[in-house]
């Protein structure tokens, strides 16, 4: 494990040292909790913005369905006359 030194807010540090006591841990565990999350949601949101970038080259090559077409698709389902999905 590495160590890095960083510099907090009095007031986060404040409200770090109550939420430590609140929650019986150290605040190292809280702070590597919170970057960890940190982290994951960064990644979480770059892997969105590629599958953004993606699907907005397939709109672009003509990839798409009517609105009308999936409205019609959706609202067969529960008739007894259930559409196939529509294609591009």
């Amino acid at each position: 494990m590495s160590i890095t030194s960083i510099r907090i807010a009095e007031d986060v540090d404040s409200s770090l040292e109550v939420l430590s006591k609140r929650l019986d841990r150290s605040k190292n565990y809280i702070i590597n909790q919170a970057i960890k999350e940190f982290v994951a949601r960064q990644s979480m949101e770059d892997a969105r913005w590629q599958d953004t970038l993606v699907a907005l080259e397939s709109v672009k090559a003509g990839n798409s369905v009517d609105e009308q077409d999936v409205n019609a698709w959706l609202n067969s389902w529960g008739t007894g006359n259930r559409k196939s999905p529509p294609k591009p």
